[in-house]
């Protein structure tokens, strides 16, 4: 039920993507407490301009049902800023996250909802 979105104007070769995948899958899953089976995380390339500017930037779209919190968001933001800062050489100040708490009941999955 956690879903990572990642949006980046980094253009990434097929292994680089699925070991960024992988990476970011066991972040959410460690960092919000749930299993990793049930985690998403998708990687997408995307047009952007930040603070007025063209450049290296990346958008990082965090729900899940429960598990967020003000101290669990602060941990993704660091551990997700500089995984993509190390692997995608994107500053921190370039990476927007959000993070939404999602209702079980607004959150489908295998033909039903999870509340």
């Amino acid at each position: 039920m956690p879903l990572l979105k990642l949006e980046t104007t980094v253009a990434l070769p097929e292994d680089q993507r699925k070991g960024l995948l992988a990476t970011l899958s066991k972040a959410v899953a460690g960092t919000i407490g749930k299993p990793e089976q049930y985690v998403m995380v998708s990687i997408g390339q995307a047009a952007m301009v930040m603070s007025g500017k063209p450049g290296d930037a990346a958008f990082v779209d965090i729900r899940s049902i429960g598990g967020l919190s003000g101290e669990v968001n602060r941990k993704l933001a660091q551990q997700v800023c500089k995984l993509l800062t190390d692997s995608l050489g994107i500053a921190a100040d370039r990476i927007y996250l959000n993070f939404t708490d999602v209702e079980a009941g607004s959150w489908g999955w295998s033909g039903s909802t999870f509340g």
